[in-house]
């Protein structure tokens, strides 16, 4: 397309919409459309964001602009510079209409609402029409989830993932029944790893020149953020994303299942993927990604229970946390259900506490930008929940800290099923637990200044009174909780004086959170 041709469609292509069967690219026509991406100040600084999360969107983004020109497509890129003009996406792309006069901006439906609603609010002070396709990378679409969900009280991620494996193929009989005769292995996926069998090394992609110059660029112009950037070894194009995929069948995949659970303090990744990051920002597609595990347990190279394991939290968790975020929201990232008041401690940004368990999690998520679901859920989510953080602060840190997260994953999974904030919409009982499960499930509590076996003492384990203290101020949520009966009762047979004793030490540990 020359320079004075007519632009007919400008095409905004977002950070988190790397690929190339993105529904605005679709029927792009090289010959007369105009592609723009664009870096911009406003996204990349609305929150902490971990500095290695915007060296790999920036990285991404830029080798995906060269792909697209190998295609034969203009692309207008925007690149950072602090001292830029344009620091919100719309004045870049208000810029751009009136440099091209396109007919129209055609985009994919973004993943925040936040953003959503500034897009749809466009045509009118942009003065062109403001197309927006549905994004179909994902399996279940809004729609299809808002009809499962209607009339439901509950919606419970169980059945709606049992719907999506029948509806999917995926690890299912001929006859429509799931491979194995069940739909769920969890019972099978809670082992506690000793060091055998050995864990993978993480996979790695040595930096090019392009991602060597966007490290420097976030060194220099995102020096306050959080996070480290050395070692950075992330996929930054779609062939680097499937030879990740491909490393992760091979060597993680079959062990992934036994110990996903698992944590320790020598291993950061374990077992897991790591492809997260590449499947939100779209260098990989997540049924390709569900396809490629279910074949290695048809080939006989991974366990059911790992296979199924790992599909669940794609085509369970991910699709489930995604259409809940659209259904509810805005209003849902308002819910405080527990009325939690108190801030964020220090340490979460710095790591800098005598809790071995969170000290590791920390510390990891600083260095790699990543923890699983486990760290995420039983230590830094279950510490918060039980002191009583404000919900938007422990979202907002979780959106800032993991490569991964992006408000429409980040959201739910965060107030919904670490806070309990939203009075049980997602889970039917707040993911609450004392010291004795990270001790099960770890080997965190080996090493720790505090005891995982005490409660009461000085050197007690601060999660043991925190718990039980959860458990008591929060008696009138959840005292007619089937699911919570057990634990009340247990309370109760503790007896008055060590009830107090509990009490009296948890609002000492309370009121010296910074101190831990």
């Amino acid at each position: 397309m020359t320079d004075n041709a007519q632009t007919r469609h400008l095409i905004l292509v977002l950070g988190d919409q790397l690929s190339h069967n993105l529904s605005a690219l679709r029927d792009a026509d090289p010959t007369c459309d105009r592609i723009l991406m664009a870096e911009v100040a406003e996204e990349a600084g609305y929150v902490n964001h971990h500095k290695k999360k915007i060296a790999l969107i920036f990285s991404a983004m830029r080798h995906f602009a060269i792909e697209l020109r190998e295609r034969g497509f203009e692309v207008q890129y925007h690149p950072f510079t602090p001292d830029a003009a344009q620091r919100s996406l719309y004045s870049v792309v208000e810029q751009a209409v009136t440099q091209l006069s396109p007919k129209r901006l055609i985009s994919t439906e973004c993943g925040e609402y936040r953003l959503d609603q500034q897009i749809r609010s466009w045509a009118t002070s942009l003065h062109i029409p403001v197309d927006i396709a549905p994004d179909d990378r994902f399996l279940c679409s809004k729609s299809d989830f808002a009809h499962w969900a209607q009339g439901r009280k509950q919606l419970r991620m169980e059945f709606f993932y049992r719907e999506m494996r029948q509806q999917t193929g995926l690890l299912m009989t001929e006859d429509g029944k799931p491979v194995g005769g069940s739909w769920n292995y969890d019972a099978e996926n809670r082992r506690k790893w000793s060091g055998k069998p050995p864990a993978p090394a993480p996979f790695r992609v040595e930096p090019d020149a392009i991602t060597q110059a966007v490290l420097d660029l976030v060194a220099r112009d995102f020096s306050g953020h959080f996070g480290e950037l050395d070692h950075f070894a992330f996929a930054v194009t779609r062939t680097e994303a499937l030879q990740a995929l491909d490393y992760f069948v091979d060597f993680a995949l079959p062990c992934f299942g036994d110990y996903q659970d698992a944590m320790a303090a020598r291993e950061d990744s374990l077992f897991h993927s790591l492809l997260s990051p590449y499947i939100n920002i779209g260098l990989l597609d997540p049924r390709e990604v569900c396809e490629a595990a279910a074949q290695a347990w048809h080939a006989g190279r991974a366990p059911l229970n790992s296979v199924e394991g790992f599909i669940r939290q794609i085509i369970g968790w991910r699709e489930y946390v995604r259409g809940l975020y659209w259904l509810r929201m805005p209003e849902y990232a308002e819910l405080n259900g527990l009325n939690a008041q108190r801030d964020l401690p220090g340490f979460y940004w710095t790591g800098d506490t005598g809790m071995n368990c969170l000290r590791h999690c920390i510390d990891a998520t600083r260095r790699n930008g990543h923890a699983h679901h486990i760290q995420r859920l039983m230590v830094t989510g279950n510490f918060a929940l039980l002191i009583g953080v404000q919900p938007k602060q422990v979202c907002d840190w979780y959106l800032a800290v993991y490569v991964d997260a992006f408000d429409w994953v980040e959201l739910p999974n965060t107030l919904g099923m670490a806070l309990h904030a939203d009075g049980g919409y997602l889970g039917s009982k707040p993911y609450a637990a004392s010291g004795k499960y990270i001790q099960r499930m770890s080997d965190y509590c080996r090493d720790c200044r505090y005891k995982v076996a005490k409660t009461t003492e000085q050197d007690a384990c601060p999660f043991n009174s925190l718990y039980w203290h959860f458990i008591h101020r929060n008696r009138v949520h959840f005292a007619d909780n089937p699911r919570m009966t057990m634990m009340y009762r247990n309370w109760e047979r503790q007896g008055d004086s060590k009830r107090q004793a509990t009490l009296e030490r948890a609002e000492t540990l309370l009121n010296a959170l910074n101190t831990l």
